[in-house]
């Protein structure tokens, strides 16, 4: 390619890629300022959490009347991008936002990420479809609206373009989105934080020297992450499938989680589940007597909130779940307590999405240097041995984990699951 072509090129996805990253910033910064809102709200008046079965029977009979076509949520922007076909319904963007707010209003146990991922891939669409581009194009434009929502929601643009290239397939980058990707995440993180978002800061991790005696800990260490990833990605698979076939409609599903999430929070005595929870993630940092069952409590409330179709995303809670996790290793390994907790705040979800590079990526911008190489062991560790499984069953493996060549056809993660459970 001559050099003014490479240019050209060049210029393209600067103006594309940054148009993405626009939307997606000013979308996050609405997102977040809701969200912020609506959980101040929720706390100053928690008996709002008594309705939130009726909340799920709402947003349930919402979706069950306009959301239909975007009911796949991330697996459905993973297939538009492996199989093309029509545009991401435009609707996606405001009924995600709408109903992953209701939820942390009434407090269900979710996250942000996919609705970020989920707006920024259907503004993105929408702008590869004004534009009439090409489909490879609108590939590309896919995976930096997903790298767009992902990095000006957290804050973390660069862990954003790596998760928008890493997430599509298991064991392959979809480098030729790098540069558009690139670019939508540092503009959008620009507008979020323009618009006056601001991000929770974590405390810088401390340093360690990597000694046999440290890499082996952190072998365990991810072992038990590993273990904990696999019960939440099979306990919300599980569920969601469980009561697919007793409760065909959604509306009831979503009510019966709302009552479970309440009888559990009343049982618990405490609001530290509800909702993002990141009061508990700081703790999990400084805390040596954060109760040792806090990982457990908060892993459970959040499979009840998405296993019955709630809104929202993972990350969140998995940091949550994560943090405390690390939290607990860190006094029974002899490890120093906010390193721990950053590794494992990062590992978690790393290992049950399979984005382990993105989510090593997303330490060092969250919590400083300190924390390599010691994130990566624990989190390439944890992501070989979930096994071919993860939160987004439309995931195409590319490679299986354990190695060998890539594969004729790119295998998507639910037909290997299918694959399994036949007789």
């Amino acid at each position: 390619m001559s050099l003014d072509k490479r240019a050209r090129a060049l210029g393209q996805w600067l103006v594309l890629g940054s148009l993405v990253g626009l939307v997606c910033g000013v979308a996050s910064a609405i997102f977040l300022f809701l969200l912020e809102e609506a959980t101040h709200w929720r706390t100053g008046h928690e008996v709002i959490v008594y309705f939130l079965p009726l909340a799920g029977l709402v947003i349930g009979a919402l979706y069950g009347r306009w959301g239909a076509p975007i009911r796949g949520g991330n697996n459905l922007v993973i297939d538009t991008m492996h199989e093309g076909g029509e545009r991401i319904p435009a609707r996606m963007a405001p009924m995600a936002l709408l109903g992953t707010v209701l939820t942390h209003l009434f407090g269900g146990s979710a996250g942000r990420e996919g609705t970020a991922v989920q707006m920024g891939a259907s503004l993105a669409d929408g702008v590869a479809h004004r534009l009439q581009v090409s489909p490879t194009t609108r590939r590309e434009l896919l995976a930096a609206g997903i790298a767009g929502g992902f990095g000006s929601v957290f804050g973390t643009p660069i862990a954003g373009t790596l998760f928008g290239l890493e997430v599509v397939s298991v064991g392959r980058l979809n480098y030729e989105a790098l540069v558009p990707a690139l670019v939508a995440a540092l503009v959008g993180d620009f507008v979020t934080r323009s618009l006056g978002i601001h991000h929770t800061v974590y405390p810088a991790a401390s340093s360690l020297a990597l000694s046999p005696g440290v890499m082996g800990k952190w072998l365990v260490f991810g072992a038990a992450v590993a273990a904990v990833a696999v019960v939440f990605v099979e306990g919300v698979h599980f569920l969601k499938k469980r009561l697919e076939k007793a409760l065909p409609s959604l509306a009831l599903r979503m009510a019966l989680g709302g009552v479970l999430v309440v009888v559990l929070w009343k049982v618990v005595g405490t609001s530290d589940y509800l909702g993002l929870s990141v009061p508990l993630i700081e703790r999990a940092f400084v805390d040596p007597s954060l109760p040792s069952e806090t990982f457990a409590l908060k892993l459970l409330f959040t499979v009840l909130t998405l296993g019955t179709g709630f809104l929202g995303g993972e990350v969140t809670p998995l940091f949550v779940v994560g943090a405390a996790l690390g939290n607990l290793l860190a006094r029974l390994l002899g490890l120093p307590l906010e390193l721990a907790a950053g590794v494992g705040l990062a590992a978690l979800f790393g290992a049950a999405a399979n984005t382990p590079l993105a989510l090593s990526l997303m330490a060092v911008e969250l919590l400083g240097a300190g924390v390599l190489p010691h994130v990566v062991i624990v989190t390439v560790t944890a992501y070989l041995l979930t096994g071919q499984r993860g939160i987004y069953p439309a995931q195409r493996i590319a490679r299986f984990k354990q190695g060998g060549p890539l594969l004729e056809r790119l295998l998507p993660l639910r037909e290997l699951d299918e694959r399994s459970r036949r007789p």
